[in-house]
């Protein structure tokens, strides 16, 4: 049976991305376990549940977010694992029917160990202070959680469930296949791949387990682990196997081969966000352009409307026949003052002088204010001479 599963093994691993090497990774756990029984002598009990994991380093750091869920054949977890499920809150019911409700749903259905069933509406009030959700991250080893409440989840129970590792994993509760979803949950693990770093860490198997369980699973879950990655090509570089207090062994390295693809897709990508550069460019420019010909074009249109109607204004200015003002003439003095004489008036008009009591001056004589203007211009004369 062993020969048989190696075999495979290798079958499996060489149609795969990369070839891992089974022998090698035999000898790493064979090594590993020699370590941790150097060990165990100080201190046995912390030794009898130390987890084993697998450390991924990748070639770049991923773009997206990504959590795989890897189904093993040798459960992680035995039979006394403490597992707890949060579920909703059923309609016309209280925390205590609810809980009742969901785990006899449970034993219905043929599950063997029944986790703790803590309703969403105790959750927000009896583990809202923050020694409380110590306690309940410390007295649980697996959380999982109804699909219809997960993305409500994260502002409830604290960041202090995702920074250990111990974030609730949904669960489709009114599937047909609910027992199978929760055992290969509980028996299985998750890798989390994050964007910011290029390295993650899987747990794989305990201590507890043989050396074969340990290689099985390490197999299986690189496996699956290389088939459900979203980058493209070799994305992994180095897989190194350890527990929390050993130094880390390699099982796997990859070779420089695909190097240059790598560099042609890097080279691609560049020129493509090139591309789009010089496009946004160009748009922008067009644009500009187009916005400056509209811009020409209504001022020429409003050009060419002000200079018809200033032709207009003109024809029409033309065409009308302008009036001819005849100027009336104002009589002067003189002709007044001789068409005086002729008549005889006794009237006499006044004299503009500016100031009235200017005196004479020597040699003259007072003129009279009624006598008419041409008299007073002889005496002036007969003076002068």
């Amino acid at each position: 049976m062993r020969v048989q599963f190696f075999h495979t093994c290798t079958m499996e691993a060489e149609t795969g991305e990369f070839s891992l090497d089974i022998y090698q990774v035999k000898k790493a756990v064979q090594a590993l376990q020699a370590y941790l029984k150097s060990t165990s002598s100080q201190n046995l009990l912390l030794n009898e549940t130390q987890q084993i994991c697998l450390l991924l380093t990748l070639w770049k750091v991923p773009k997206q977010d990504q959590t795989i869920r890897i189904s093993l054949p040798h459960g992680l977890r035995t039979e006394s694992a403490e597992v707890c499920l949060f579920t909703r809150d059923e309609p016309n019911m209280t925390a205590d029917q609810t809980e009742r409700f969901y785990k006899k749903l449970l034993t219905q259905r043929g599950l063997r160990n029944i986790p703790e069933v803590i309703p969403f509406k105790v959750l927000k009030t009896e583990y809202k202070p923050f020694e409380a959700k110590r306690r309940l991250l410390g007295n649980f080893d697996l959380f999982l959680a109804d699909a219809r409440i997960y993305r409500r989840l994260p502002s409830h129970i604290g960041k202090h469930f995702y920074e250990r590792k111990k974030a609730p994993l949904s669960v489709d509760l009114e599937s047909n296949h609910l027992v199978k979803d929760i055992e290969r949950l509980v028996q299985g693990t998750t890798l989390s791949v994050t964007k910011k770093g290029s390295c993650c860490m899987v747990r794989v198997a305990h201590t507890g387990m043989t050396a074969d369980k340990i290689v099985e699973n390490t197999v299986t879950a690189v496996n699956t682990i290389s088939s459900k990655l979203r980058m493209k090509g070799k994305s992994i570089k180095v897989i190194h196997l350890k527990s929390h207090t050993s130094v880390a062994l390699p099982i796997y390295t990859s070779d420089l081969s695909h190097l240059n693809l790598l560099e042609e897709e890097l080279r691609k990508a560049r020129l493509a966000k090139g591309a789009q550069k010089i496009k946004k460019k160009n748009t922008k420019k067009t644009s500009l352009k187009t916005k400056n010909m509209d811009k020409t074009s209504l001022k020429k249109k409003t050009s060419d409307n002000k200079d018809e109607e200033g032709k207009k204004v003109e024809h029409e200015e033309e065409d009308e026949e302008i009036p001819q003002l005849i100027p009336i003439e104002s009589p002067n003095k003189k002709t007044k003052l001789e068409a005086l004489s002729k008549t005889g008036s006794k009237k006499t008009p006044k004299l503009n002088t500016g100031d009235r009591n200017l005196k004479p001056r020597q040699g003259q004589k007072k003129i009279s204010k009624k006598a008419p203007k041409a008299q007073v211009q002889k005496k002036k004369k007969v003076t002068s001479v």
